[in-house]
């Protein structure tokens, strides 16, 4: 097995959980970069270790050692491109930080493909000297476009919920909100009930979540915007997995207030309620189709957990899954070809990749034994999933191509229940050179 660790230090990433990026296959199919360190102007910050990390997490290059380098160049004009032929690099990214007249921080950069010897992208990204990784992340989504086409997801964040204490009399759960890499957490609720299933809303302003603070399990709508909270559904018995859909306008959910655990609607606009199935075995964790017409949802009315589709006007439901008797927690990739799941070997429970159109088998992308809870990247280039290692809850990033793997884990507790967010608004400027 082929294993890359790259470390963060934690003055240069701002970063308080200790994580690794895991190479274990396919290392020689990742295209092979040069991230330049960066020249840093008086009072300017690095972020070329940040860079470097988001790069190698997305499961499409390996950005070599500074080490090994021949040349250290800043700009295009100084790039000596046998330098590079030789060591087998494709791609060169040179560049500065500095703080201009106006007291921003400012990273200027060039992409350069040395195969072709032409510069792909020159620009600059400015923002405010506090938050250089909002910067750096930036930096990283423009690189990630200028070679790929597709956009980065480097600016983007992840909800989840992170339980101290676990089954002790103090146990304390927190919904938390981070930069993709767990950089700049952000506490949202604390509870001493159980917080499960963040959701985000397409627009990225708000989070759906259940809690059970009232006893019972409720649905909560929290404005990222002004922290006010909003009870969305609290019948009698099960209230659970909420799920925004593509356009805001609705969320679909979980409820048993009829007798049997069955998907519903509900439109935010007017709170009307519709039962969308009606079955005497459970059906949940619905989940969206992008075009709003579908959900998947997991459900046990064939005897055992599959993933089936339901038309939300029709009501007509089909099954999707087939391969092994368990398959669960769908999520729908940004294709709208192919979604992301919860499935069961001899080996254990991991993430399985497999078309909507049921002309392929699963292709499993995780390894350990107990995986759940997958989400995936608004660009469809990785995804995330909550694990175990040593018995404790850790999350994982995992390549699609199935290449890298990228651990978070906390010194405080267990980490569960990941949701990657939309993309995001920017507090940066892109200026293109």
């Amino acid at each position: 097995m082929k294993r890359l660790v790259v470390t963060c230090a934690l003055l240069a990433c701002g970063f308080v959980h200790a994580f690794e990026i895991v190479i274990d296959r396919g290392i020689d199919t990742l295209t092979p970069i040069a991230v330049v360190p960066f020249r840093i102007y008086e009072n300017a910050v690095d972020i070329t270790p940040i860079i470097n990390a988001d790069l190698s997490s997305s499961g499409q290059f390996r950005p070599i050692d500074e080490a090994i380098m021949l040349s250290l160049p800043s700009s295009a004009t100084e790039v000596a491109y046998q330098d590079w032929r030789v060591q087998a690099v494709e791609y060169v990214i040179v560049g500065s930080v500095f703080i201009d007249g106006l007291g921003l921080l400012v990273a200027e950069f060039e992409v350069i493909d040395i195969n072709d010897e032409r510069v792909l992208q020159a620009a600059q990204v400015k923002g405010s000297q506090d938050d250089p990784r909002a910067l750096a992340h930036h930096v990283s989504d423009e690189i990630f476009r200028a070679i790929t086409n597709l956009p980065g997801a480097f600016s983007t964040q992840v909800a989840y919920v992170l339980v101290e204490n676990r089954n002790q009399i103090d146990e304390r759960f927190t919904l938390k909100i981070s930069d993709f890499d767990g950089g700049r957490e952000v506490d949202l609720i604390v509870s001493q009930q159980p917080i499960l299933s963040p959701a985000w809303a397409p627009d990225g302003r708000q989070l759906a979540y259940v809690s059970f603070a009232e006893g019972g399990s409720t649905i909560y709508l929290l404005s990222l915007d002004t922290g006010q909270i909003e009870k969305l559904a609290s019948f009698e018995g099960i209230n659970s997995a909420p799920a925004f859909s593509p356009d805001g306008s609705q969320v679909a959910m979980v409820l048993s207030r009829d007798g049997n655990p069955d998907i519903y609607t509900i439109e935010l606009a007017t709170n009307v309620i519709r039962r969308i199935t009606d079955h005497r075995a459970i059906d949940t964790e619905p989940v969206w189709e992008l075009n709003s017409k579908s959900l998947l949802f997991t459900s046990d009315r064939g005897g055992s957990p599959q993933i089936y589709r339901v038309d939300v006007d029709s009501l007509r439901v089909s099954r999707l899954t087939f391969d092994g008797s368990y398959n669960a927690r769908p999520r729908v990739m940004p294709d709208s070809e192919h979604f992301i799941f919860v499935h069961r070997s001899p080996r254990g429970f991991h993430i399985a990749w497999r078309d909507l159109a049921g002309n392929r088998a699963p292709r499993i992308l995780s390894s350990n034994v107990l995986d759940e809870s997958p989400s995936v990247a608004p660009n469809g280039v990785m995804m995330m999933y909550s694990t175990k290692t040593d018995g404790k809850g850790i999350l994982s990033i995992v390549s699609v191509s199935g290449e890298v793997e990228y651990k978070l884990t906390s010194s405080l507790g267990d980490m569960l229940e990941p949701a990657w967010s939309p993309y995001l608004p920017l507090t940066t400027t892109l200026v293109e050179r």
